[in-house]
């Protein structure tokens, strides 16, 4: 419940108001979970009785950021997975800036069921 809390917040429905959020409830005994379907078609379902709210969130962000930056080298017309040699990884990058927001933009739809 404290995830679907978290989902009905006024600044998370602003950071993504085409996410779909849909509840239903369960009249047999298969635990709450949630479902999460992402703009790519991919979802991942979690066991609400078992995994904390604060956990569910990070996953859906770390996963919406790996989606965007695979949009990210796919509209640039790179290859996707971006292989990097192990050489490349260790050199340094002087000048440069990092700049990360996190935004709920790359969920499509989220079931819960209680």
């Amino acid at each position: 419940m404290e995830f679907l809390a978290q989902c009905n917040a006024r600044k998370a429905k602003e950071s993504n108001p085409a996410c779909q959020l849909v509840v239903k409830r369960r009249t047999d005994d298969h635990p709450p979970q949630i479902s999460v379907t992402f703009v790519n078609g991919h979802e991942e379902v979690f066991d609400a009785t078992s995994t904390p709210a604060q956990t569910i969130r990070t996953m859906i962000l770390d996963k919406g950021q790996l989606l965007e930056t695979e949009q990210m080298f796919r509209e640039a017309g790179e290859t996707w997975p971006v292989i990097i040699p192990e050489e490349e990884l260790h050199q340094p990058a002087p000048g440069t800036k990092t700049s990360i927001t996190k935004k709920d933009s790359h969920l499509a739809r989220l079931y819960i069921s209680v």
